[in-house]
């Protein structure tokens, strides 16, 4: 009987070993599928995923794109300028019931004299001489075939304008947060590195600069370009390093206080016992942790500026004639006569300015969430 227990006992063993066999075969088999399955991301792939994750973002990056095609791409298709002025016939032609358009080209005879002449916009034939003194500017031309936009009150096609002004506000928008960027990351980089007096000081710098009065100074600094005769081009790339020279405080002081917190933690004492370059430990180690600040605080900047810019335009201390940008092709908008008779002169550039800014700011805010998945909107 003994012996008839013992063999039933060690089958009942047997055949639990066997059970637990198959199921840590199972489990080791779930295990291994589980691990093929497993999609393992880096930080940059799953702030990416985030980010796409936001449909007001991915409305901003695409709105952006189109509207970078259009200021950059556009022009290389469109036949005019936006500095080239176009004329039209005193009076109206009989045959065709409206008026004659023109434009001026420069041509060059066979002694090599360059002469101004006009082509008819329809006909594409030159006028003769005597015809060509009695046509005049074509002013505030309601939209048409030849003008998609109309044109302005000196006779320029708008649609050109608008794409040569989208070229302006965009490209100051980029350069002011490059520099930034540049002079806002070094000063606060050192303000939160070192601390102590260098920060004192370089705190009491960035609060004199958030404290100038931006549009005063720049009257002033509009009136000294004018009395030194700089030229209309030449004078937006002043504008651009003065605003970047005022606006890097704000910068600076966000960077300080993001080091000041990274400069008490473990790797960073790991990093001062190796013994390391302060620059070196500032720019390896540090500047890298706060990059998702400066990406936010840069894209939220680039609407801001680009509205500074129109309105500095508005003002007439931006760009100037004859060179477009959306501020100053607002600023036509001089009377209510134009504001109600001429919408054209100024609705698409204010379009534009709107787009630009709040896709710039939808951009901002999926970056801001996309780096910090906690921050829920």
């Amino acid at each position: 009987m003994d012996e008839m227990n013992k063999e039933k006992l060690s089958a009942e063993m047997r055949e639990e070993d066997v059970r637990i066999e198959e199921k840590v075969t199972m489990k080791s088999n779930l295990d291994e599928d589980y691990e093929e399955n497993q999609v393992f991301m880096t930080p940059g792939q799953m702030v990416m995923r985030r980010f796409f994750r936001n449909k007001l973002a991915v409305v901003g990056i695409a709105a952006l794109l189109l509207m970078a095609l259009f200021c950059f791409a556009g022009p290389l298709f469109y036949p005019y300028s936006e500095t080239e002025i176009f004329y039209k016939s005193e009076a109206v032609n009989e045959k065709t019931g409206d008026y004659d358009y023109f434009r001026r080209v420069q041509t060059v005879n066979e002694n090599g004299i360059t002469l101004n002449r006009y082509i008819n916009l329809n006909t594409g034939e030159y006028i003769s001489e005597e015809l060509s003194k009695s046509i005049i500017v074509d002013v505030r031309a309601v939209p048409s075939s030849s003008h998609i936009l109309g044109t302005n009150e000196m006779g320029q096609d708008m649609f050109a304008r608008l794409m040569y002004g989208g070229r302006i506000s965009l490209m100051v928008g980029f350069i002011v947060v490059i520099v930034e960027i540049v002079i806002g990351t070094l000063m606060g980089g050192l303000a939160g590195y070192y601390g102590g007096k260098i920060d004192m000081l370089i705190m009491r710098i960035v609060e004199i600069f958030q404290s100038i009065p931006f549009i005063p100074l720049m009257l002033i600094v509009s009136s000294f370009l004018v009395s030194m005769r700089v030229s209309p081009s030449s004078k937006i790339y002043y504008t651009m390093l003065i605003m970047g020279l005022i606006f890097w405080a704000g910068f600076a002081r966000m960077i300080r206080g993001s080091l000041l917190q990274i400069r008490e933690m473990e790797y960073m004492q790991a990093a001062e016992a190796t013994g390391i370059r302060p620059m070196r430990k500032i720019l390896k180690h540090m500047i890298p942790n706060v990059m998702p600040i400066i990406i936010v605080m840069s894209t939220m900047d680039l609407g801001a500026i680009i509205l500074m810019e129109s309105t500095m335009s508005f003002l007439g201390i931006g760009v100037g004639a004859p060179y477009a940008s959306w501020g100053n092709m607002v600023s036509a908008v001089n009377s209510t006569i134009v504001m109600r008779s001429c919408p054209y002169l100024w609705i698409p550039p204010g379009v534009c300015i709107l787009i630009t800014v709040v896709a710039f700011n939808f951009v901002g805010d999926g970056l801001r969430d996309a780096f910090d998945p906690k921050m829920k909107r």
